[in-house]
């Protein structure tokens, strides 16, 4: 009995000598981030073994090859055209539309290097900044399919307006069209592919990105693709920030009317827009999809808005989309414009911004009031805060929940995506992006933006200096896990 109670005693000894030695291994072991490192160190030492478990399933930087299938693969359909496009722009010799594609060859170099993003001219671009907009166009489109229907969301509910989406689905298997849904298991918790049985039996086929080895137990949990792609008969594409679910119609109570920015695409950056779902879905099934010409048929010109798909995520060398991000803000002259539901940057974003705001830029931030994550919510507050300093000016969307990730520069160059700005979405999730440049397209986002404003409040310096030590300590705790939410 007393040896039991010797060795009891010994326990939080043993503890903190074991955590010491986990800690020991973030810090040596793993490259990281100094910022993150000690978010981790922190985590570590205020929550023994557990977190370290928290650790084992969201902080790893694991290897590529335990992550990824894709590596390695044929760039379905446009890798020529990639060569093409970057000796051209080497040799100063490709063809641009108009003056605004000009301008920004810098960033479309950039993006076809470090992204394989092909620049395409003569798209025809409809925005939605409305969920009931949104899905009555996709339905519509999904029921005028002739060949293929291709789904990616990262959450997918089969709710009411899931359900619709659904039955359009099966309704064209019945016809023959092919029909695939890729959704990822963390987002779309609780849907199992057994609950698309119906589509399965008509001959559609339903994949999970890095699904769990069993219940609870992912090794890859935090690594998840939040990308939203629809790509119908290779000639129609959207991309943007609503997901499948009713809270996206503004049916949810808690966060009321979803605010969010969605595009519709005709032209041929529908066929990078394929080319990313065919690579995911390759990624995620045993059955591969092959080359074929009717993923890709011959688009007739549509408009002549020019635009770039850019993909990113973990497999990636270099941070795609974040370097776009602040390509686009080093570029700009007049004015940022910036909508985005978390807004956690690195202190390379926050500098761009900061600077920008310095030197006479209008730079606008516009974050939501109702938060879907606490801790993310209250770190976005303080660094919102921090910026009011250098002369941004910072709005509150009240009607709602703003989720839009969009940033529009100058009546000239815009994105709008599935990527936040936060370190989740620039470094550990598969985003995609569509990057814009058009006067057309990005002054009616600026526009978009502008109407929003009437639907905020306007967070002031006065304001924020004079926040109640609560919220104070809130901020602080929030920021110091910033690199970790």
């Amino acid at each position: 009995m007393s040896l039991l109670i010797g060795t009891i005693t010994y326990i939080p000894i043993i503890l903190l000598i074991l955590n010491f030695i986990l800690a020991i291994t973030v810090i040596f072991l793993e490259r990281k981030d100094p910022s993150s490192t000690w978010a981790w160190i922190l985590v570590l030492f205020f929550i023994p073994l557990f977190g370290f478990v928290l650790y084992l399933l969201l902080g790893r930087q694991m290897r590529k090859k335990h992550l990824f299938r894709w590596e390695g693969q044929k760039d379905i359909g446009i890798d020529k055209l990639i060569t093409y496009q970057i000796e051209a722009l080497e040799k100063n010799c490709l063809d641009f539309t108009t003056d605004t594609v000009e301008k920004y060859k810098s960033l479309i170099h950039m993006n076809l290097k470090t992204s394989d993003s092909v620049l395409t001219q003569d798209n025809d671009i409809q925005i939605f900044d409305d969920g009931t907009k949104k899905f009555e166009s996709l339905i519509k489109d999904i029921l005028n399919a002739k060949d293929h229907i291709h789904i990616q969301y990262y959450i997918f509910k089969l709710d009411n307006l899931g359900n619709r989406i659904y039955s359009a689905l099966k309704r064209k298997a019945k016809q023959g069209i092919k029909v695939r849904i890729l959704y990822d298991e963390m987002g779309s918790r609780g849907l199992r592919k057994r609950h698309f049985k119906e589509l399965l039996e008509l001959g559609g086929e339903v994949e999970v990105f890095f699904p769990s080895i069993l219940p609870l137990l992912n090794p890859r949990l935090n690594f998840r693709n939040h990308r939203k792609i629809v790509v119908i008969d290779g000639r129609i594409g959207y991309i943007g920030g609503f997901n499948v679910g009713d809270e996206y119609l503004g049916l949810n109570k808690k966060f009321g009317y979803w605010r969010d920015t969605h595009i519709r695409i005709e032209g041929s950056s529908v066929h990078p827009l394929q080319t990313r779902f065919l690579l995911d879905w390759n990624q995620a099934s045993e059955n591969n999809i092959d080359y074929s010409e009717s993923y890709f048929p011959a688009i007739p010109k549509k408009g002549n808005v020019a635009m770039q798909i850019v993909s990113s995520g973990p497999d990636n060398v270099w941070p795609t989309i974040k370097n776009g991000y602040l390509k686009l803000l080093m570029d700009a002259k007049r004015y940022i414009y910036i909508q985005t539901p978390y807004f956690i940057p690195d202190n390379s974003f926050l500098t761009a911004i900061e600077i920008a705001a310095l030197s006479g830029i209008d730079v606008r931030i516009m974050v939501p009031n109702k938060p879907d994550h606490m801790f993310v919510y209250w770190a976005t507050y303080s660094y919102v805060g921090q910026l009011l300093k250098a002369g941004a000016k910072i709005y509150i969307y009240e009607k709602g929940f703003i989720h839009a990730k969009t940033i529009v520069v100058d009546d000239e160059a815009s994105t709008v995506g599935t990527a936040n700005i936060d370190v989740r979405s620039f470094s550990l999730n598969f985003e995609a992006n569509a990057f814009i440049y058009d006067h057309i397209i990005s002054h009616e986002l600026a526009e978009i933006f502008e109407k929003d404003i009437q639907d905020c409040t306007e967070l002031t310096l006065e304001k924020y200096e004079n926040r109640p030590l609560l919220i104070k300590f809130k901020e602080s705790i929030s920021r110091l896990l910033s690199p970790i939410l």
